[in-house]
């Protein structure tokens, strides 16, 4: 049920199907979830069984929660969990400015038994009852890699993989940081495909100012899991500090590799274990990776990647963060003419996403939407880009003014993915 919000989590996209939205108050039970929160899921329209789900988990602050209200929005993470029958989840938490964030950002202070919670309400609103049960494939940007980090830990035998941005959970106390509990290592984890990732002036090449302790923070949490044999990798961001940059052309690619190998081949059935056969590896903090069979450095301490084409990526990525694309976009589809704009429907390209649209008519380009995309992190994105990786507010909308009485025919919408590829006909 949804209650009034107070600024600034009160302007958010309206959730119609495709969308569900579930929001919870402050708990007053002890352990409970002190802020108020609210989950919005995208589920893939004509899913009969869902596989399981993808939750994008936003950072602290008050700018990065707000970003959370878009996150189920994003065309590019949707085709991702379009291709494994996934619904895309994306929680909102209203913490206020200077709040304590381990207050949620530590699921054991009451945001891992509300996400639970709103898995079953919004498995219900759906029709998917499944999504209760179905796996869980965790992003998560700064305390979301906390987050997300703290879920895998906890439960290990839900998690098909976990991708942390900027931030990881606390493995040993740190006595600076006494009021952040630390978590243990159960041996079920080392089962789970995780990826550390994490900009250069995190504390890899820049050692000083705000963000200095995110790479010291993430160095323990690797080599601790990776000296228990646990299949996770660090993939260091050249060109950022905190911002998520270029990450989701790697992440999106490491996910759709690790979904491929681990999702069951039926809803309710168990996650699969990873091959070992295809892995690849690298030095840590290194630039190029091998086939496993071939790595002649100390394993135990070695980048683990899930296989070639993951390992290709990953190298790209870690050198200037150009991840290449060969595969154009899907094409858009029913264009149309609605109250004086030209419409149209497309999907994102999973490699890439989407750029933006070019508007043709009668085989001469008129317009360019929206006229100059924009992205202050990154490759410039048709829906712009926050902070914590999800679409600007207010969403874009596929559109284009036309002169009252003018019909569709003759009008042609291509699309362009952020490699600067051209959809076809």
């Amino acid at each position: 049920m949804l209650h009034a919000q107070s600024v600034p989590y009160d302007v958010f996209p309206a959730a119609e199907v495709p969308y569900y939205r579930v929001r919870y108050e402050a708990s007053k039970e002890p352990g409970g979830l002190i802020f108020p929160v609210n989950y919005t899921v995208w589920v893939p329209p004509g899913v009969k069984t869902l596989r399981g789900v993808i939750v994008h988990q936003h950072g602290c602050g008050e700018g990065s929660c707000k970003s959370g209200l878009t996150g189920a929005f994003d065309l590019h993470w949707q085709a991702l969990a379009k291709k494994h029958d996934c619904a895309l989840l994306s929680p909102a938490y209203e913490q206020p400015e200077k709040a304590d964030c381990q207050m949620w950002c530590d699921p054991r202070n009451g945001s891992g038994a509300a996400f639970e919670k709103a898995l079953g309400d919004l498995g219900k609103a759906s029709g998917h009852p499944e999504l209760a049960t179905v796996p869980w494939a965790l992003w998560g940007h700064s305390g979301g890699g906390h987050w997300a980090g703290g879920m895998t830990l906890l439960h290990p035998e839900r998690v098909a993989a976990a991708w942390l941005r900027s931030g990881v959970p606390l493995l040993k106390v740190n006595p600076e940081r006494a009021a952040i509990k630390a978590h243990v290592i159960p041996d079920e984890a080392v089962q789970v495909p995780i990826m550390c990732n994490l900009g250069t002036k995190e504390g890899v090449t820049v050692k000083e100012g705000r963000f200095a302790g995110v790479w010291p923070g993430n160095e323990t949490f690797f080599s601790e899991l990776r000296a228990k044999g646990g299949l996770v990798g660090v993939a260091v961001d050249p060109l950022t500090s905190h911002e998520c940059g270029n990450q989701r052309y790697l992440a999106i690619r490491w996910l759709d590799a690790c979904l491929t190998a681990r999702l069951p081949d039926q809803s309710g059935g168990a996650l699969k274990l990873m091959s070992k056969e295809g892995a690849w590896l690298a030095p840590l903090l290194g630039t190029e990776a091998v086939p496993a069979a071939k790595f002649t450095g100390e394993v135990a301490k070695a980048v683990w990647l899930p296989d070639e084409a993951a390992a290709k990526a990953w190298m790209q990525y870690v050198k200037d963060t150009a991840v290449t694309d060969t595969t154009p976009p899907p094409a858009p589809k029913n264009v149309r003419i609605e109250g004086g704009e030209l419409k149209w429907d497309a999907e994102a390209d999973l490699e890439s996403g989407v750029g933006h649209f070019i508007v043709e008519r009668d085989g001469k380009e008129v317009a360019t939407v929206p006229a100059q995309p924009k992205n202050p992190f990154g490759r410039p994105l048709f829906q712009g880009l926050q902070y914590s990786d999800t679409p600007a507010m207010p969403l874009v909308r596929m559109s284009f003014a036309v002169t009252d009485g003018v019909k569709a025919d003759g009008f042609r919408v291509i699309a362009v993915n952020t490699a600067g590829l051209r959809s076809g006909k």
